[in-house]
């Protein structure tokens, strides 16, 4: 009697909506269980990703600053060299002789004349994760195309967007430096002083991957322009374009009378930048 009253329960309870809900139940909470940890699984994988590519990014701008330095510890050393590792960050190098053009020129009230005309090179790094925020940020220098402020910085290492994307981008720029440095023929002598770097010597390479560089001083020349100006010349201004930017320092000239001399001296490094054979 026991048993079939036992029987009976258990064909009620199988027959009973509670009976048919502890499955669907069990399945409602598995699928949310799976769901929940595929989620999880999803962000940590996308945060592991967006951590290895902010390092990677990091990296390949800590990269461009020690190349920064050891090319400017060659300046004014012609024969002198150094190696560097450029470490692969996930994108390509790409050093381009050819590529940033650079025109130099004075004038004052009444003359415009050239000083220098050429391509002086630049190195650029193409790396998508850098993102578009950082675009615009410079690592070394500014906007500025010509300074003449005392330790302002010759280079200009920006993240920049290229025609793949962002990257990072290192070229030069020039600076200037005056002096007054007495009379001759009884006029004032003013002595200005354009320092340059020139990386067109370079040899052009696009390459993905570790890149071990040679960085040679080829050599330091020196052009020397000399004129007089008048004693109403208060001033006189150097230009800089590089592409298709412009730039202006205003030299202030000293004058007698009978007017100033004035000299120009253009200092021009360059600076070679070829893949190092091991």
């Amino acid at each position: 009697m026991g048993i079939y009253l036992h029987k009976r329960r258990f064909k009620k309870f199988i027959q009973s909506k509670r009976a048919l809900s502890l499955p669907i139940t069990f399945l409602i909470l598995l699928s949310s269980t799976l769901g929940i940890i595929s989620v999880t699984y999803y962000i940590s994988v996308s945060r592991i990703s967006v951590q290895s590519e902010t390092l990677k990014a990091s990296v390949a701008q800590q990269t461009f600053q020690s190349l920064d330095k050891v090319i400017l510890s060659t300046l004014g050393q012609p024969g002198s060299s150094a190696t560097f590792e450029v470490t692969d960050s996930g994108g390509s190098i790409h050093i381009q002789p050819t590529n940033r053009i650079l025109t130099i020129t004075y004038n004052d009230s009444f003359v415009c004349e050239p000083i220098f005309n050429s391509s002086i090179g630049e190195i650029f790094y193409e790396l998508p994760n850098l993102g578009s925020r950082a675009i615009g940020l410079y690592l070394a220098g500014d906007s500025q195309t010509i300074t003449n402020q005392t330790g302002a910085s010759l280079s200009q290492l920006q993240i920049t967007q290229g025609t793949q994307g962002p990257e990072i981008q290192l070229g030069y720029r020039p600076t200037v430096s005056y002096a007054t440095s007495g009379l001759e023929a009884g006029r004032s002598v003013n002595d200005i002083r354009i320092y340059l770097i020139n990386l067109n010597c370079s040899v052009p390479v696009s390459l993905y991957g570790e890149l071990p560089l040679k960085i040679s001083c080829t050599n330091t020349q020196l052009i020397t322009k000399t004129f007089q100006v008048s004693p109403q010349t208060e001033s006189l201004n150097i230009n800089s374009q590089i592409d298709e930017n412009n730039g202006t320092v205003s030299i202030p000239i000293s004058s007698t009378p009978d007017g100033a001399i004035v000299n120009i001296e253009t200092v021009i490094s360059s600076i070679s930048i070829q893949r190092s054979v091991r």
